[in-house]
């Protein structure tokens, strides 16, 4: 994750311009603009982008592209939806980028892998969730927020791992070896940071969760 500039092959970044653009072309016409006029959902939307930006900025890593942080995609997936979690995790990889972690020439390659895609992963089971399984609370929770927030971010790794060994920028043994292996305890910090905070809104702030009804999941 966060791609310095001149690490992977400029045709991969210009396919990642082009992807990012069209992408980006799509939720800026589709995007639920109301919602963000709801009372509060504007600021928290602000609010919960800068976090996450202050979050990413808190990293560790072994080799330039090898780097940890949590990503946070899942939790905005369920709070705002999948087009409004995109744009505000397009907001924080040029804020991170502008920081100094990562490079502009590769900031579409670094938001469709941390943010296209683990939302993608995050809207898939939760439209899974939503349209064959019981409406309860605990399946909420645990599979959308707990077990999605895992997923999401082991998706990002793996494709993360899969380009730079397609790109021979580092042998897939290494990175086997020495980089998949993290993705085991990222998910877990991922799972339970992002159960945590998805209960305590639930229960306390359930407005603040857009993809969260109480009368289908509490009020039965």
């Amino acid at each position: 994750m966060n791609f310095p500039d001149h690490l992977l092959p400029d045709s991969v970044q210009w396919a990642a311009h082009l992807c990012a653009a069209l992408l980006l072309l799509g939720i800026l016409r589709r995007a639920p603009w109301r919602a963000l006029r709801q009372p509060g959902i504007l600021n928290l939307w602000l609010g919960a982008s800068v976090t996450l930006m202050a979050l990413w900025s808190i990293k560790t890593g072994i080799k330039p592209g090898l780097n940890f942080h949590l990503l946070g995609a899942t939790a905005l997936t369920l709070m705002f939806g999948p087009r409004l979690a995109l744009l505000a995790l397009a907001g924080i990889v040029a804020g991170i980028t502008a920081a100094g972690h990562a490079g502009w020439q590769a900031y579409s390659l670094n938001w469709m892998l941390m943010g296209a895609l683990p939302v993608a992963v995050s809207h898939a089971i939760f439209r899974f969730v939503d349209g064959r399984l019981t409406n309860h609370f605990f399946i909420y929770v645990f599979i959308n927020a707990f077990f999605g927030a895992a997923l999401a971010i082991a998706a990002t790794g793996l494709a993360t791992s899969l380009l730079l060994g397609l790109m021979a920028i580092y042998p897939f043994a290494y990175l086997s070896h020495y980089y998949l292996p993290y993705y085991v305890f990222m998910g877990w910090s991922e799972a339970l940071t992002t159960g945590m905070l998805l209960t305590l809104m639930v229960v306390y702030r359930p407005h603040w969760v857009g993809t969260f009804d109480d009368a289908r999941y509490l009020n039965k």
